[in-house]
């Protein structure tokens, strides 16, 4: 599993400080401890790759320092790019003979770029890095499932941030950036 977030969501309802639920998917689909439902069978830790990260309270931090997760922040982005950690992923992926779902949040994105998401956090991929991600996920041909999340339609200013997770949709379905026409004004 791929997620590619501005937060690692891997709270649980009662170590959230917020209490979105929204920050606690990841732990819920690992099985960290919930007192009103179980995932019969949970994602490994190992399984997982978090790319993107720049918003990790404390108890977050902590959850993720100790467990199997593998994860990189913006600067780890920064200093290596973003194809470094995400060939070495799919490269393990390949190694186990796995498919791969991504789950690609809105606030993954600089919101200077997307800015039609609740939980924005600057400092996140530009547009083009979001793409070389999405191409570089179609090429590995291991795509199983991918899903766009946390798209707020009332910031979605004049469905700009719905067109960009289009395109990287589209990206991630094989479409390449230099595929694209200019648009002549």
């Amino acid at each position: 599993m791929l997620w590619l977030d501005a937060h690692s969501d891997l709270h649980t309802p009662l170590a959230s400080n917020s209490g979105n639920l929204n920050g606690t998917l990841l732990g819920y689909l690992t099985g960290r401890s919930y007192d009103f439902s179980r995932v019969e069978t949970p994602v490994s830790q190992g399984n997982i790759c978090i790319i993107g990260l720049r918003s990790v309270d404390a108890a977050e931090r902590t959850a993720l320092q100790k467990s199997a997760i593998t994860y990189h922040d913006m600067r780890a982005i920064d200093e290596h790019a973003i194809s470094r950690p995400l060939t070495t992923f799919l490269g393990k992926v390949r190694t186990v003979n796995g498919l791969r779902h991504v789950s690609l949040d809105v606030d993954f994105i600089d919101p200077m770029f997307a800015p039609g998401v609740g939980t924005t956090v600057p400092g996140g991929a530009t547009l083009l890095e979001a793409h070389l991600a999405m191409e570089v996920i179609c090429d590995s041909e291991l795509l199983s499932a991918l899903a766009l999340v946390e798209l707020n339609p009332f910031l979605n200013d004049r469905g700009a941030t719905a067109q960009e997770m289009t395109d990287l949709a589209a990206s991630a379905l094989g479409r390449r950036v230099f595929d694209r026409p200019t648009l002549h004004r």
